[in-house]
């Protein structure tokens, strides 16, 4: 591993999942802003075609939810109008040889995150964003009660068409699904077997690590110490009760994961006091990204514990968090053939142009 800028080549082994790698080959250097990595965001507070405008509630599916109620709402939640999932079972699970199929039963909706059209993240306020991820946590809630066969909620945002998004006004999805993806399924029991060998949650050790602010680096035949490295470059952001790291084996360049301090399995335990301070966390957190490649595209998703009787065991092991993805480069087919995430940038250099951002504090 080398931080000091040289070209690097190194296939980084995540941490959390161990059959997951990275190949950093920062051969190219720090990429500079390049136009088609960008969107020009539409900042207009209005639109009229605009479905998701406030205004233009008839042009939606009749609402779910809407907070406050009534014309004046913030946030909105309704069906999505393409599910991916329908909530009617159409067909009983079958199998033929080696094809089985799963009924596509489960939920599909959008939230819109707010009334203004082209507002990005880090111009919301802390009090919006805190309202917006409660409004996450009790739709979650409702749906794990309302549906036991629904196993897994997943809470995402696609800004951008590289990104996934099909409509400017900012807004996220919730899909719940009757399976718990594979992605989670893997980091939730390759935490399981490192508290079984340990004792101690993965997702902490990571943190104590970054928050010791130093690391020593021994040489594997001789057991002789070759150098000293500062663990703590790869804290971008924190609060007091939560802070946004950038990982260290980095699936896209400027990928960040911000994570409670304290150990939390479960996202629908999150109190209002947290949810406050990672409201902080992740407007700092956008404004420091779209400083350094501004206007860039992203998915985030919220990972949290699953639910079911099988993930009782999980609330010692497991640590929810958030994952934010900018889609600066298209996957190769590299990347597709082998699995093998592909990173230019060096996330020890990433990390500290994102921390040395020099942003608004509000």
């Amino acid at each position: 591993m080398d931080d000091s800028g040289d070209k690097v080549r190194e296939i980084r082994i995540n941490p959390i999942v161990p059959t997951e790698s990275v190949l950093v080959a920062t051969a190219r250097g720090m990429r500079p802003k390049k136009a088609e990595e960008q969107v020009e965001r539409d900042r207009r507070a209005r639109v009229e075609s605009c479905p998701f405008c406030r205004g233009n509630e008839d042009r939606t599916p009749p609402e779910i939810k809407a907070f406050p109620p009534g014309a004046g709402w913030d946030i909105r939640i309704v069906p999505n109008l393409y599910p991916v999932l329908g909530d009617d079972r159409s067909q009983s699970n079958i199998a033929f040889g080696l094809q089985q199929v799963i009924d596509g039963y489960g939920r599909h909706e959008v939230v819109i995150d707010n009334p203004n059209h082209g507002i990005a993240l880090h111009e919301m306020t802390d009090a919006h964003l805190s309202s917006l991820f409660s409004v996450y946590r009790q739709r979650m809630e409702e749906l794990y009660r309302s549906d036991p066969r629904l196993k897994y909620v997943l809470i995402f945002k696609n800004f951008g068409a590289a990104a996934g998004a099909s409509i400017a006004h900012t807004h996220s999805q919730v899909i719940a699904t009757p399976v718990v993806p594979e992605n989670v399924q893997n980091e939730v029991a390759h935490s399981r077997d490192y508290y079984r060998k340990y004792n101690h949650c993965v997702f902490c050790s990571l943190l104590d690590e970054a928050l010791t602010y130093e690391a020593t680096i021994y040489d594997r035949e001789s057991g002789e110490i070759r150098r000293k490295i500062n663990v703590g470059q790869y804290v971008i952001e924190r609060g007091r009760r939560f802070v946004a790291i950038k990982p260290f084996a980095s699936r896209f360049e400027w990928e960040i994961h911000i994570l409670p301090l304290q150990h939390q399995a479960d996202f629908l335990k999150a109190s209002a006091e947290d949810l406050d301070d990672f409201a902080r966390v992740l407007r700092r957190t956008m404004a420091r990204l779209d400083k350094v490649v501004g206007g860039v595209q992203y998915n985030f998703f919220l990972h949290s514990v699953p639910h079911g009787s099988e993930f009782d065991n999980c609330q010692d092991s497991y640590h929810w968090h958030l994952e934010i993805c900018p889609r600066t480069s298209i996957p190769t087919g590299f990347e597709l053939g082998s699995g093998l995430f592909v990173s230019t940038v060096s996330p020890e250099l990433a990390a500290e142009a994102l921390r040395n951002a020099v942003i608004e504090d509000s």
